[in-house]
């Protein structure tokens, strides 16, 4: 493996950083999370248009970049550094790729191209339990199912020869201001039940979103409601349901690389914000960060997020270059960067004293998106134990004892 970035990767990261600097610092973040959309989307427009970074990992023929999952991982590396509130998780690592992988010739010439200009954006909703386990990345999701009967979910049945469904999921990432919806539904009643995916306009009549309040105000949440919705059934009318939740594990393991390049960049940046604050802060005539307590903590939470970016880049890597042997190294790549942002997050806040925990410093900010991510796709443990499981670490335990 060859860790060094091209040139054209340097490229992206520069000239992604100089223009979140201009546009997204604290300010702008704190006006942009309270805003109806939950983002900026002069900033949106400006890094889709500009940067061409939602059609990052695209196929050209779609109107995408080209770019692999690596370029991808490495640009959330720079939004994570400033915890940037975009469509970008939502539309481009969780629901474009599942649209290029199961979507018909028309669909993907259709709604690709829009995703890629950033001129529409969209939201995954799977109901049922957490997100993380449909993607399996905290469990074996062959077994998942998107409703039914007094379990809940979304429903899909077949009226006048249109889909239409019905049903809830509580929690939708930028599910409340995305144009498209990606619907997991339960077709095929329980004799035969299946889980199909579906496309639904986010304006459809019956659909009501309604976004909550959530632990971080960067990543805000939705609950969708569907009431006998018309819904497009992804993919061909006759080609089954074999292919979905292997396309949701497939996915689960890129969206895990990407979000780990994203937890290292807010570590990355929060104790960069750390060590500045400490080489100001003065006691007893010195400043705090001369003392050799305060050097040993830093020193480890900077040992924990360069291990974490080894980690997370090569997991990065290894998506893009489809090594189906080191594919499973997303999962464990994302509990070391959650671990790294949690650490980096909670010394920030120590060291900065009384200021490090108020509203209005941005220290805080770091710390919810590292508790928040664990509550979305975590926790560490469960990320590594999915990753020992699906590598057969504990096959035959049993027996042996």
């Amino acid at each position: 493996m060859d860790t060094r970035l091209t040139a054209e990767q340097d490229e992206i990261r520069r000239t992604l950083r100089e223009l979140l600097h201009k546009r997204c610092g604290p300010p702008e973040l704190r006006t942009a999370v309270d805003s109806p959309a939950g983002h900026d989307p002069l900033l949106w427009s400006a890094l889709a248009d500009r940067l061409g970074l939602a059609g990052l990992a695209l196929p050209e023929r779609y109107g995408g970049v080209g770019c692999s999952v690596t370029e991808l991982a490495l640009a959330c590396e720079e939004t994570g550094r400033v915890l940037a509130p975009s469509p970008l998780l939502a539309t481009c690592v969780l629901t474009a790729p599942l649209i290029l992988a199961l979507g018909t010739e028309a669909q993907r010439a259709g709604l690709l191209p829009r995703l890629a200009a950033g001129s529409l954006t969209a939201a995954l909703a799977v109901p049922g339990p957490e997100l993380t386990a449909v993607l399996g990345l905290t469990c074996d999701n062959s077994t998942f199912s998107a409703g039914g009967g007094r379990a809940g979910g979304v429903q899909a049945r077949r009226v006048d020869g249109d889909w239409q469904l019905y049903g809830q999921v509580d929690q939708v990432l930028d599910g409340h201001s995305a144009g498209l919806l990606l619907v997991a539904a339960h077709t095929g009643g329980f004799a035969r039940s299946r889980t199909r995916l579906f496309l639904v306009a986010g304006d459809a009549p019956g659909a009501v979103r309604t976004r909550r309040t959530a632990l971080d105000a960067t990543r805000p949440q939705a609950c969708v409601q569907l009431r006998d919705v018309r819904a497009e059934l992804l993919g061909e009318e006759d080609a089954g349901d074999a292919a979905v939740l292997p396309a949701l594990a497939a996915l689960g393991d890129g969206a895990a690389a990407v979000l780990a390049c994203e937890a290292v960049g807010a570590a990355d940046r929060v104790l960069e914000r750390t060590v500045e604050y400490v080489g100001q802060r003065e006691q007893f005539g010195r400043p705090i960060g001369s003392f050799q307590a305060v050097k040993h903590r830093l020193a480890d939470v900077y040992v924990a997020v360069q291990a974490a970016r080894s980690a997370a880049y090569h997991a990065a890597w290894a998506v893009a270059h489809a090594f189906a042997a080191e594919r499973a190294s997303g999962g464990p790549a994302l509990a070391q960067a959650l671990e790294a942002l949690r650490c980096a997050a909670a010394e920030g806040i120590q060291l900065h004293g009384g200021i490090g925990f108020t509203w209005e410093h941005d220290a805080q900010l770091y710390f919810k998106r590292a508790a928040g991510d664990e509550l979305l796709f975590g926790p560490a443990h469960r990320l590594r134990d999915r990753a020992a499981e699906a590598a057969g670490l504990f096959a035959g335990g049993e027996a042996a004892l």
